[in-house]
């Protein structure tokens, strides 16, 4: 019986070779980060006015805001063309500056903006009651104008905190009505101007007009100071600029110098001229808030 030949068969191994991805290499979530520069942007209402603009851009992962620089950070996905179309049309002096790719993806909320907001509501209500009151006591329409000044600002933190969970377009009906309203109230400040300019002098109180603007000015301060404490630390602290370059405290020292300058003149000029200004500045205010509506 012949032996059969053994045959050695190799079969070949199968080798998987395994590639570890360090952390170093795994593919990080990349989003834009564009600045914006707003150059009218002095107080913290124009912030909340820039936010319910960009409100509803999916795009959007985060707003980080630098009022005494004007500066505005937008985290996004996608281009900018929608957004930077929704800063242009506030009317703010917003100039896109730079686009660059950032790797954070995280950010900080503040769970007490609301709260925050409330807050500031409750402080600019409040002097709009007591200016308008005050402001027809005295004659003043200097006042008068900041009082509506206060009621824009009311506005502005009521339309967020309202709008806060419901419809885009419960927030446009929302800031329409609100607009108008503010618009109407400016009109009817204006004829009241002209009326007095052209008709009978009377002089209104120099003393109301410059106590009360004082405490509206320390009441701007104070909101200044609770909306920018909410920042994180490094911006935690008030700078002079900010508040002495903001709109509102300029106009409390402008209804100042105008009473000082009624007692100093014996003439309601002055305090018509402030009147005027800042019914101009309520108005242009008054049609940023109606640029939400649409």
């Amino acid at each position: 019986m012949s032996a059969h030949p053994e045959h050695n068969i190799s079969h070949p191994k199968l080798i998987i070779y395994t590639h570890v991805v360090s952390n170093a290499e795994k593919p990080r979530n990349r989003v834009n980060k564009t600045i914006f520069e707003i150059t009218k942007m002095d107080c913290p209402s124009e912030e909340n006015l820039i936010r319910m603009k960009l409100d509803g851009i999916s795009s959007i992962a985060n707003l980080d805001f630098d009022i005494p620089n004007r500066k505005l950070t937008v985290f996004h996905s996608g281009e900018i063309d929608q957004i930077e179309k929704s800063v242009i049309e506030l009317n703010l002096g917003g100039k896109k500056i730079s686009t660059e790719q950032t790797d954070q993806t995280e950010f900080k909320e503040n769970a007490n903006q609301k709260k925050l907001l409330w807050s500031v509501l409750a402080i600019n209500f409040a002097f709009f009651i007591i200016e308008m009151t005050t402001g027809i006591i005295s004659k003043s329409m200097g006042l008068v104008a900041d009082s509506l000044d206060m009621l824009a600002d009311s506005f502005v933190y009521g339309i967020s905190l309202f709008a806060v969970g419901g419809t885009i377009v419960k927030k446009k009906r929302i800031a329409k009505l609100a607009g108008y309203f503010q618009i109407t109230l400016a009109i009817i400040g204006f004829v009241e101007v002209l009326r007095r300019f052209f008709g009978d002098e009377k002089l209104p109180d120099f003393s109301t007009m410059i106590i009360v603007s004082i405490f509206a000015l320390i009441a701007n301060g104070i909101c200044l100071y609770i909306l920018q404490k909410s920042k994180s630390k490094e911006e935690a602290h008030m700078k002079a600029s900010m508040i002495f370059t903001s709109n509102d405290v300029i106009i409390n020292l402008g209804v100042i110098i105008a009473g000082i300058l009624v007692n100093w003149l014996s003439s309601s000029k002055p305090d018509l001229i402030i009147g005027t200004i800042v019914f101009v500045l309520v108005i242009q205010g008054a049609f940023r808030i109606l640029k939400l509506s649409k």
